[in-house]
């Protein structure tokens, strides 16, 4: 004998009284089952919770503060109908209006378990969000996004499917038409679909991060986002360049956010009138100009070659600043000490020049 038998035994005789298949007595049963859940669930809410809030603040993790918010985010609509559920077990109903009622507090069940899941995903994103490879930088928040994006989006495909079978559907052959309609999909949206999965490459993989200066092919620009489809750069010139993941998966990309410093090479054209002497004092002075300036650090200068017009000094040296700006500053100033130096020790620059040299003959 189960509870509803035994309430239902011990209560006054008096009302048996059949109304709609049920007695008074069974009514009013059913009405104060009603009324003690949804005020056992309103003291769990309002109470309870509240308490366990309180403990849960004293932990060191927080896991426990989620799944307090997943009971706090229920709804009073929910609690109702949960009691009222529990209290139409106690009636005799139709079998139609039961099949309803039983569908749609399963429907609701399964929202909240939906709610209850993706809570947790965003919980899981955020943490990992939160945390730093092996060299300091936080994860790729956009892609992380887009994968609890999916995951969201296949938890409601799952739970329709759930609903459907509950009541009644035959899902197999629903999924087996989906799975053909899905290969049709798949071959019209291949394009998307090579994006999507591009998306997760770059999350997986890494190549850049949203923040990074890459180059892709002729296209210059920081990382603004990266989507599901297609990735934002914000260019030099302040335009948005959208480029799909497609293409930045199966091109050469040059990041130089891990650019830790610069090295440059010149070539320096002296004129071929300069004497022996002042030659070998370039090398010197290069170096000691290079030395003297802040962030560059000297690797090398010598006499290369001879020029179809020039003595050719090969010139290389680090500016040890991943900084555009501050890579200019360091290079104008060496040229600027070059040619000061330069000129006062007489030593001149050579430019395109073409000598012409003339012999006259004389008639005998």
């Amino acid at each position: 004998m189960d509870m509803k038998d035994i309430i239902i035994e011990n209560a006054p005789s008096s009302l048996a009284f059949v109304v709609g298949g049920n007695t008074i007595r069974e009514y009013l049963i059913a009405f104060a089952v009603l009324v003690v859940g949804m005020v056992v669930l309103k003291i769990f809410q309002s109470v309870l919770l509240d308490k366990l809030k309180k403990a849960s603040e004293k932990t060191k993790t927080d896991l426990d503060d989620v799944f307090i918010k997943i009971l706090k985010d229920i709804k009073p609509t929910f609690y109702v109908l949960f009691a009222f559920y529990i209290a139409i077990q106690f009636l005799t109903i139709p079998a139609v209006f039961g099949q309803v009622i039983q569908g749609v507090f399963l429907f609701v069940i399964i929202f909240q378990v939906i709610r209850a899941l993706q809570t947790l995903i965003d919980y899981g994103a955020d943490k990992i969000i939160g945390q730093t490879d092996d060299e300091g930088n936080t994860r790729n928040k956009s892609a992380i996004k887009n994968i609890s994006a999916v995951l969201k989006i296949c938890l409601w495909i799952l739970a329709g499917l759930i609903v459907l079978s509950n009541l009644g559907f035959n899902i197999s052959s629903l999924i087996a038409g989906l799975g053909i309609g899905g290969i049709a999909v798949a071959f019209a949206l291949q394009n998307v679909l090579t994006d999507i999965f591009s998306s997760f490459s770059i999350f997986l993989d890494k190549p850049f991060k949203e923040g990074d200066f890459i180059i892709v092919g002729n296209d210059m620009g920081v990382v603004e986002k990266i989507g599901i489809k297609t990735t934002r750069l914000k260019t030099l010139q302040g335009e948005e360049l959208v480029v799909s993941n497609n293409e930045l998966t199966s091109a050469r990309v040059r990041n130089f956010k891990k650019l830790e410093k610069r090295r440059v090479v010149s070539v320096l054209g002296i004129c071929y009138e300069t004497d022996s002497e002042k030659l070998k004092a370039i090398p010197s002075i290069i170096k000691n100009i290079i030395n003297a300036t802040n962030l560059t650090e000297f690797d090398r200068c010598h006499f290369k070659e001879y020029g179809d017009f020039s003595l050719n000094f090969e010139i290389v040296y680090y500016v040890n600043s991943a900084d555009y700006a501050q890579y200019m500053d360091a290079q104008q100033t060496i040229n600027f000490k070059i040619k000061e130096d330069f000129e006062k020790r007489d030593i001149e620059f050579a430019y395109p020049t073409q000598t012409l040299y003339i012999q006259k003959t004389e008639k005998n």
